[in-house]
């Protein structure tokens, strides 16, 4: 369904290098909805790793050039590198589950030849609605849309 061109091919690689390392990570937010479908534009892609301080996710991060800066004080934890810029670390999605139980409703999609793991619309859409923002107002009708689109109804 998806098309490569969402991501670049460094973004890519540092993704196939998750996949490599058996990194539990899910693609969230509008990111994960643009790949599922739905016809709308983000500014990054947001990305809840399920253990920050697994050796494994630390050493695909330095594999592809880049590093890992910790959370400080009130500034959440980032990636830092060529090619890592578009990816915001997630550590919590408002409105839904523990990673464990959102990553065993994953949705995967196949961009070009790496298999991205995603949160699924409905929960997209679930934690959308429990952020209440205005800008998620408005982008609710959109995932729904796609979703009714993505079953077929």
């Amino acid at each position: 369904m998806a098309e490569a061109q969402l991501f670049s091919k460094r973004e890519l690689k540092f993704l196939d290098e998750l996949n490599a390392r058996s990194v539990r990570y899910l693609v969230v937010g509008l990111a994960a909805a643009a790949v599922q479908g739905a016809p709308i534009v983000t500014q990054d892609v947001d990305l809840w790793i399920e253990k920050l301080n697994d050796k494994e996710f630390l050493a695909a991060v330095r594999k592809v050039g880049g590093a890992f800066v910790p959370r400080i004080g009130h500034n959440p934890p980032m990636l830092a590198g060529k090619g890592l810029e578009l990816f915001d670390l997630v550590v919590h999605v408002h409105g839904l589950e523990e990673f464990d139980h959102e990553y065993q409703q994953c949705v995967r999609e196949t961009l070009g030849s790496t298999e991205v793991t995603l949160l699924s619309l409905e929960q997209i859409i679930k934690s959308k609605k429990a952020l209440n923002r205005a800008k998620d107002k408005l982008v609710i009708p959109v995932l729904e849309d796609a979703l009714r689109a993505n079953r077929g109804s």
